[in-house]
């Protein structure tokens, strides 16, 4: 009998670990996601554009670098379906929503210290990703991503920043898109 204990125990124990790496992740990441939402609606006054210019219309007062950064792990959920998905190829698609995470995370970190050096706007935005230190008795699994994003924040002189009408020049069937640029 106490063999059969041994077996079920030896497949209980990382059964048990899956489901609770699940559910612990699903709550982080449901959580994280709710913490970025709440923060992009404090700061749409911050415009985050990827021109290498400011648009004409601004008159633009001073600029100087600004970047916000993000370190974020994989739960230990995502990393077993990676996993699997090695095993066959194919679209990691358990990693996305963790770069989406990291990617919109660094984008308000850098908009937060953008607001803290009282800088209107950010130009010329550039994100970079990186894995960080390999996890694993072998060295072959990324213990996580950091990314960063910085670009050029600038003080626009009152009452130069309007409406920016922004299309896309690389896809003609896109229509212009408003961007609402206000004053602090």
């Amino acid at each position: 009998m106490s063999e059969w204990a041994s077996i079920i125990f030896q497949i209980a124990v990382p059964i048990a670990l899956l489901v609770m790496g699940y559910f612990a992740g699903s709550y982080f990441e449901a959580r994280h996601y709710r913490s970025i939402r709440r923060r992009e609606r404090l700061y749409t006054s911050v415009p985050v554009l990827t021109l290498r210019q400011p648009p004409s219309s601004w008159e633009v007062k001073g600029g100087e670098m600004v970047m916000g950064s993000v370190v974020i792990s994989v739960d230990y959920f995502k990393r077993f379906l990676a996993g699997l998905r090695a095993l066959v190829g194919g679209r990691v698609t358990s990693y996305e929503p963790l770069m989406d995470r990291g990617r919109r995370e660094a984008v308000l970190r850098l908009q937060e210290a953008a607001r803290r050096r009282n800088f209107d706007a950010v130009i010329n935005v550039r994100l970079e990703t990186s894995s960080l230190a390999s996890g694993g008795s072998q060295g072959n699994q990324s213990a996580g991503i950091e990314i960063l994003a910085y670009g050029t924040g600038i003080k626009i002189a009152q009452g130069s920043m309007r409406n920016l009408s922004i299309a896309n020049p690389t896809s003609p069937s896109m229509s212009p898109r408003r961007i609402r640029c206000e004053r602090l």
